[in-house]
C-alpha cells in the first residue's frame, strides 16, 4: 500500500513539474515576441530584391526569384503572380502561403527571406575616393557613408549636398512627408559633418554629392590673376596674398566683391577699403565660392609710376653719354 502510494506522488509530482516546464517555454515574455516583431518587419521588399522562398515539405516548391519592375513575383505552380513591393519578408510568406492553401496544399508552412537587398540604395559621387552605389539594409548617417565611400580625396572642396530623391522601392514611412515628385536638397560642409556637429540620416535613393574644391577669381591690378582653389574659408585678405599681393598702382580704397546672386544670375557688388581692413576698423570679410575680387586701378598712381620708370629707364643712358 505504502509502495502504491509512493509511485502515485512521484508521478503526480513528475507531471506538475513537467507541466509547468512546459507553461515556461511556450509563453516567452511579451518583450521579447514585440522585439522579434519588429526585427522581422524592419526591411520591407524593394524592386530588384533576391527573394529564397522555401515551402516546407514541398522542395519542388522551392525558388529563388527577383522582385519584377511591377513589383510582382510569379511562383511554381501559381496562376497569378503576387505582389512583393513594400511587404515584410513575415507578410509575403503569409500570403504565399494563403495562395498556395487555396490550391492544393492543405496547411502550408512558407519561409520568405530577402538574400539581396537591391532595392535600397545610397549613391555618393563627387571628390571621393570610391564613388558609387552602395546598397544598405539598416539606418546610416551621413558620416558613415562618406567611411563607406573611403572619405573625400585630395579635389575636395568643403561642402556637401545631400539629394533626397525618395526610394527605389516607393515604400513611405509614415514620417516621410516628401513628396514624390520633388527632390529635396540639403547642403552641409564637410568639416561640420566630421566633427559630429552636422548629422543627416540617410533614406534609401538619396544622392551624396562631394563638391570639389570651390573656386575664388581674381583679376586687376593683382601680380597673379586668375583662379584660386579654396578647401577652407577665405578671407579678402589671404586671397589678396594667393595673388601674391597688389601691384603699385593698385586702387586699395576700393576693393570689388562680385558675388552671385542665390537663384539668380546677377551679381551684387560689395566694396571693401583695403586700409580699413589692415587698421582693423572693418573686419575681414570671408569669400564665398565663385566670388570675384577685382582690384582696380588708381590711374594717377597709374601715371605718377609711368613717370618714374621713364626717369629711371633714362638715366643710366644719361651717364652713358656723359663725355
Amino acid at each position: 500500500m505504502r509502495t502504491y502510494r509512493f509511485i502515485l506522488t512521484t508521478v503526480f509530482i513528475f507531471a506538475f513539474w513537467v507541466a509547468g516546464s512546459a507553461q515556461d517555454v511556450q509563453a516567452p515574455p511579451d518583450s521579447l515576441i514585440a522585439g522579434l516583431q519588429a526585427k522581422n518587419d524592419r526591411y520591407r521588399i524593394g524592386f530588384q530584391d533576391i527573394l529564397e522562398v522555401q515551402v516546407f515539405q514541398h522542395p519542388s516548391l522551392n525558388q529563388r526569384i527577383a522582385v519584377s519592375p511591377n513589383g510582382t513575383i510569379m511562383l511554381f505552380r501559381l496562376d497569378k503572380p503576387l505582389i512583393a513591393v513594400c511587404k515584410t519578408e513575415r507578410e509575403l510568406a503569409g500570403e504565399i502561403a494563403e495562395a498556395y492553401k487555396a490550391r492544393f496544399i492543405r496547411d502550408p508552412q512558407v519561409n520568405v527571406v530577402v538574400s539581396e537587398q537591391r532595392s535600397q540604395s545610397v549613391a555618393v559621387i563627387g571628390a571621393v575616393e570610391k564613388p558609387g552605389t552602395y546598397f544598405i539594409n539598416r539606418r546610416y548617417h551621413l558620416l558613415e557613408m562618406l567611411a563607406m565611400a573611403g572619405g573625400p580625396n585630395k579635389e575636395s572642396g568643403t561642402r556637401i549636398l545631400v539629394a533626397r530623391t525618395g526610394s527605389t522601392s516607393q515604400c513611405r514611412d509614415r514620417g516621410d512627408q516628401t513628396d514624390g515628385d520633388q527632390v529635396a536638397v540639403m547642403d552641409f560642409k564637410v568639416r561640420d559633418v566630421q566633427q559630429g556637429k552636422q548629422t543627416l540620416w540617410m533614406q534609401p535613393g538619396d544622392v551624396v554629392s562631394l563638391l570639389k574644391a570651390d573656386v575664388i577669381y581674381v583679376y586687376g591690378n593683382v601680380n597673379k590673376q586668375g583662379t584660386i582653389e579654396v578647401r577652407e574659408p577665405i578671407t579678402l585678405t589671404q586671397a589678396l596674398v594667393s595673388a601674391e599681393g597688389l601691384k603699385a598702382a593698385a586702387k586699395k580704397d576700393k576693393i570689388r566683391i562680385l558675388r552671385q546672386i542665390d537663384g539668380k544670375a546677377d551679381r551684387e557688388e560689395l566694396v571693401y577699403n583695403l586700409n580699413d581692413i589692415d587698421k582693423g576698423k572693418v573686419r575681414d570679410p570671408f569669400l564665398e565660392p565663385n566670388d570675384i575680387v577685382a582690384v582696380s586701378e588708381d590711374k594717377m598712381k597709374s601715371i605718377l609710376y609711368g613717370i618714374a620708370n621713364s626717369i629711371k629707364s633714362s638715366v643710366p643712358s644719361a651717364i652713358y653719354r656723359l663725355p
